[in-house]
């Protein structure tokens, strides 16, 4: 017998589905037309059939945290995690301003490695589990401190991920802070709607995009931005990230992701959406990830850390 007319083949977005999606926040998600076929739909329908008895423990939790700022990124590689390590070694330099970082990439726990603590560990105490401090104001939690060792696969279906994230929020005592930031794995999936319904209570301050110039990854970008609309997350703003290459002797620059289509000022000027910055390549990046330093103070002059210097003063400004 042959599937009816309206019904797509089993694993296959229907192609108006991103166009009649409900939302994540909907109470209709997972149960509309629209849904039929998306690889989402259990976990959306299951989260909208009633609220989770867990979300006033997170929001009693995370009351005392100014700014939660959400990282994304829709294509891999294009450098989220480094940039998220590099904004929270800068907003932690002010001495003043106590910040938080939550590793959400559950099946890619990069953070303790580029903030220089993967030997660390995560310890339990009256209030609650106690976030590792790579300098006495930043805090870290990954589910990286938790593996074995370096090379242990987390194999996990998206409930026990989604389980993790919970913990991370609800568990943690994070005390006071001024900002927190959530690094994310790429796409729109398991980890992104776990987390923007756990802090449904809590409220997101917004979210920064990372990118980088050509049209293969700006693609991936567009669906991220209409998950955080359908989603009701605020956009802070994109950040061109490896944009160019910059001579670390001459300070020549050469295009090495080229934006054939005018890379992310085109695409925010489509969209409406602030363009924070473009961050050059300097191979200096990849070392002090590799070392867990932070890359504005060991390159404090470099046109690469000047970039990244202007971006976080924007988002400061933007966020207040």
């Amino acid at each position: 017998m042959s599937a009816p007319q309206n019904t797509p083949p089993v694993g296959e977005v229907p192609p108006d589905a991103n166009e009649h999606c409900p939302g994540p926040e909907s109470a209709s998600a997972g149960k509309a037309a629209g849904c039929e076929g998306c690889p989402n739909q259990e976990i959306c329908s299951t989260q909208a059939a009633g609220p989770d008895p867990d979300l006033p423990l997170v929001a009693e939790r995370l009351q005392n945290i100014r700014h939660k700022l959400l990282v994304l990124s829709g294509k891999g590689g294009v450098g989220k995690s480094t940039f998220t390590s590099q904004l929270a070694f800068a907003l932690a330099t002010d001495e003043s301003t106590e910040v938080g970082v939550v590793d959400i990439d559950i099946c890619g726990p990069s953070l303790p490695k580029i903030m220089g603590s993967e030997r660390e560990q995560v310890h339990g105490a009256s209030g609650g589990w106690q976030p590792v401090y790579v300098q006495d104001n930043l805090a870290l939690m990954s589910i990286g401190f938790m593996l074995p060792d370096d090379e242990a696969a987390v194999i996990w279906r998206g409930p026990k991920k989604s389980g993790m994230i919970k913990q991370f929020l609800k568990d943690v005592d994070w005390g006071t802070l001024d900002y927190l930031l959530f690094d994310t794995p790429p796409g729109t999936s398991d980890e992104h709607l776990a987390v923007v319904q756990l802090l449904r209570d809590s409220g997101v301050t917004g979210a920064i995009i990372v990118t980088t110039p050509q049209e293969v990854a700006l693609q991936d970008v567009r669906k991220e931005i209409d998950f955080c609309r359908k989603a009701k997350v605020p956009i802070i703003g994109v950040v061109e990230n490896m944009s160019g290459f910059v001579c670390p002797s001459c300070h020549g620059e050469s295009l090495i992701f080229y934006p054939s289509t005018g890379g992310a000022r085109a695409l925010c000027d489509e969209l409406g959406i602030p363009l924070l910055g473009s961050i050059p390549l300097d191979p200096r990046i990849g070392q002090a990830c590799d070392q867990g330093t932070s890359f504005l103070d060991t390159c404090a002059s470099s046109p690469a850390a000047q970039a990244y210097t202007k971006i976080i003063e924007s988002i400061k400004s933007l966020v207040g």
